[in-house]
C-alpha cells in the first residue's frame, strides 16, 4: 500500500482481520468498555462538567484517535490528568458548574487540539523530550495528590465554595466536619472496600463496573438522593450533538498557555502507553503521527461538546492484557458507550459521586511513586532539584498546576544551561596507570612536572561555556608558573563552534607570547576537521597534536628534558 495513503489513514496498516484477531479484539473491547463508562463518568466530575460529558468523549474521540493514531492498541478518551488540568485550567476563568465553564472545556479542547496536531504537521514530536523525566515525575506526583484532595468535598458529601487556592478549600473541608453526610461517606467508604476487594482477590472480574452498578442499586433502595445525598442525576439519552464550538478572542488568548500545557502533558501520558505497547507488542509508532491522532480526537471532542482527552494508560493496558490486535477493539468500546448512552442513561441516575470521587482517588493512587524523585535526587543534584521543585510548585499553584510544570521545565532548562556553562573541568592532572589523564587527588597519582600543566575539558566546546574554559587555563598557568607547556586532554570534547575556535586561536597566541607551548590530546575526528577548516591547526601547529595522553605526556617530557615534578 502507497505509504502516503498510510500516512493519511494510518488505520490501513492494522494487521490483516481474522476470525481469531475478530475474536480476541471484540473481547478486549468489551472488557475495556466495562471500565471506560465508569471511569468516564468520574472523569468528567473530576473535570468539572457535567457526566455526559465523559461519556461523549469515550465515544467520537476515541474512534478517532484509534483510526488516525499510530498505536492500534492505544485507548483515547477521559483520563485523570487531562481532566483535572482542564478544571485546574478553568477554574481561574469562570465558575464551577455555570455554562461558560463548559463552554470553556470545550474551547481548551479544541485549542490543544490544535496544538498537537500543528506540532504533529510539524514534525516537532521531539521537542517534546524538553520536558524532563524527574520535572514529569514531581508534577505527576504532586497532581496525584492535588486529584486525590480535590475528591474529598464529594467523598464527604461536603458542599463549599471554590476559592482560587485548593489547600485553602481543603482546609476549609477538614474545618468543616459538622457538615459532613454520613451516607455519602458510608457510600465512598463502601466503594473503597469493593474497590480493593476485587483489585485484591478477583482482579480479573470488572470489579470498577460491579462496584458502580451495586451501590447505584443502593442508592436506588435507600433514597440516598431524597436524604441529601449527591447523584449523578439525569444524562440526556442519545448522540451528542455535534456543533462548533464558540470563539471569543479575549478568552481564547487566556486559555492558550494552558492549551500548551495541557497538550503536552496529554501527549506525554499517550507517548509512555505507546511506548510499552510498542515494547510488548514488537511493533512500531510514530510520535508526529500519534500527535495527529491525539490531537484529531481532542478536536472532535470539541465538536461533540466535550472535554479534552488523551491516551489512557490504564485502559491501553487493559487492552493488551486482552490480547487486542488491532484498533477493533477500540471501536467495540466506542460501540459499547454508544449503547449506554441510546439504552442505559436512565440506570446511572442513581450512581452516587461519592463512588466516583472513591474510584478518581483508587485510579490516581497508581500514579504516586516518590521514588522516582529520591531516585532523580541521587543520580544528580539537578535533577533531584527540578523535581521536588516542580512538586512543591504545583501544590503551592493549585488549582493553577499548569504554572507547576511550567515552573519545572523552566528551571531544568536554567540547571542544563548552568552546568553547559560550567562543565567538569580538572587542572590537577596525575597520569593514570591505564594511559590517561586523571584526577590526581581522586586516584592518588604523582602531579605533572612543575614544566607541564594539564588540563582536562569534560563537554563540547561551545560560545557559551568559553569563558569558563578560558578561566581555568589561566588559573593554571597561575598555579604552575614555571609551566611550559599547558596540555589540553580534549578526549571529552566533542564539538568545536565558531566561538571554541575564537578562544582557542587567542590562547594559543597569548600562551606562545608568555613562552609557553598549547599542547592538545586525544581529540576526536570531528574537531580536528573543525581546526583544519578554520585554520585553527597551524596556529597551534600539527606537531603539538597528539592522539593519546601518554604519548602527548611522554613527548613533552622528552621536550622539557625528562625532570620530574
Amino acid at each position: 500500500m502507497h505509504p502516503l495513503l498510510i500516512r493519511f489513514f494510518p488505520f490501513l496498516s492494522w494487521q490483516r482481520f481474522t476470525s481469531q484477531t475478530v475474536r480476541e479484539d471484540v473481547v478486549a473491547g468489551i472488557t475495556v468498555s466495562l471500565v471506560a463508562v465508569p471511569q468516564a463518568l468520574a472523569y468528567a466530575q473530576l473535570a468539572g462538567v457535567p457526566p455526559y460529558y465523559g461519556l461523549y468523549a469515550a465515544f467520537i474521540p476515541t474512534i478517532i484517535g484509534v483510526l488516525f493514531g499510530s498505536s492500534a492498541i492505544l485507548s483515547t478518551g477521559p483520563v485523570a490528568m487531562t481532566s483535572l488540568l482542564t478544571a485546574a485550567s478553568i477554574a481561574p476563568l469562570a465558575a464551577l458548574g455555570s455554562e461558560q465553564f463548559y463552554a470553556y472545556a470545550i474551547l481548551l479542547a479544541l485549542l490543544s487540539g490544535l496544538i498537537q496536531i500543528g506540532f504533529g504537521l510539524a514534525r516537532m514530536g521531539v521537542l517534546l523530550n524538553f520536558l524532563s523525566h524527574p520535572v514529569l515525575m514531581g508534577f505527576i506526583n504532586a497532581a496525584a495528590l492535588i486529584i486525590a484532595i480535590s475528591q474529598i468535598p464529594a467523598f464527604l458529601g461536603i458542599s463549599i465554595k471554590q476559592s482560587k487556592h485548593l489547600m485553602v478549600d481543603t482546609w476549609n473541608v477538614l474545618t468543616n466536619f459538622d457538615a459532613l453526610h454520613g451516607m455519602s461517606l458510608a457510600f465512598g467508604l463502601g466503594a473503597f472496600a469493593l474497590l480493593y476487594f476485587f483489585k485484591k482477590v478477583f482482579p480479573k472480574l470488572p470489579g470498577v463496573l460491579i462496584t458502580v452498578g451495586l451501590l447505584t442499586w443502593v442508592s436506588y433502595l435507600v433514597g440516598f438522593a431524597e436524604h441529601g445525598g449527591r447523584v449523578v442525576g439525569e444524562i440526556p439519552k442519545g448522540l451528542p450533538s455535534l456543533t462548533v464550538p464558540s470563539f471569543d478572542w479575549p478568552i481564547i488568548r487566556e486559555l492558550l498557555p494552558a492549551a500548551f500545557v495541557v497538550a503536552l502533558i496529554s501527549f506525554v501520558e499517550a507517548m509512555s502507553s505507546c511506548k510499552v505497547i510498542a515494547m510488548k507488542t514488537r511493533s512500531r509508532w510514530n510520535e508526529n503521527q500519534e500527535l495527529i491522532g491525539q490531537g484529531l480526537a481532542k478536536v472532535a471532542a470539541a465538536f461533540c461538546q466535550s472535554m479534552p482527552v488523551s491516551g489512557s494508560f490504564s485502559r491501553s493496558a487493559l487492552n493488551l492484557a486482552s490480547h487486542a490486535r488491532t484498533g477493533l477493539s477500540s471501536l467495540v468500546s466506542a460501540a459499547f458507550v454508544l449503547l449506554t448512552l441510546l439504552f442505559f442513561t436512565d440506570a446511572m441516575y442513581h450512581l452516587p459521586k461519592p463512588v466516583l470521587a472513591a474510584m478518581i482517588m483508587m485510579a490516581v493512587a497508581n500514579l504516586l511513586n516518590f521514588k522516582s524523585i529520591q531516585r532523580a535526587w541521587r543520580s544528580s543534584r539537578d535533577d533531584g532539584i527540578a523535581a521536588i521543585t516542580t512538586f512543591f510548585a504545583t501544590l503551592a499553584f493549585a488549582p493553577n498546576i499548569q504554572d507547576g510544570i511550567l515552573t519545572g521545565i523552566m528551571l531544568s532548562l536554567a540547571l542544563f544551561f548552568y552546568r553547559r556553562m560550567r562543565p567538569r573541568i580538572i587542572i590537577a592532572l596525575g597520569l593514570h596507570p591505564d594511559g590517561t589523564l586523571r584526577d590526581a587527588a581522586r586516584f592518588d597519582l604523582p602531579l605533572l612536572p612543575a614544566q607541564i600543566g594539564a588540563l582536562r575539558f569534560d563537554s563540547s566546546l561551545l560560545f557559551f561555556n568559553t569563558a569558563y574554559f578560558e578561566d581555568s587555563v589561566l588559573k593554571l598557568m597561575q598555579r604552575k608558573p614555571e609551566a611550559q607547556y599547558i596540555l589540553i586532554a580534549a578526549s571529552g570534547i566533542n564539538h568545536l563552534d565558531g566561538s571554541g575556535v575564537e578562544i582557542l586561536n587567542s590562547l594559543a597566541k597569548q600562551l606562545y607570547d608568555n613562552g609557553i607551548t598549547m599542547v592538545f590530546s586525544g581529540l576526536k575526528m570531528q574537531v580536528l576537521e573543525v581546526m583544519e577548516r578554520t585554520g585553527l591547526i597551524e596556529t597551534i601547529g600539527k606537531d603539538n597534536i597528539y592522539s593519546t595522553d601518554k604519548i602527548a605526556l611522554e613527548a613533552l617530557q622528552a621536550r622539557v628534558g625528562g625532570v620530574e615534578p
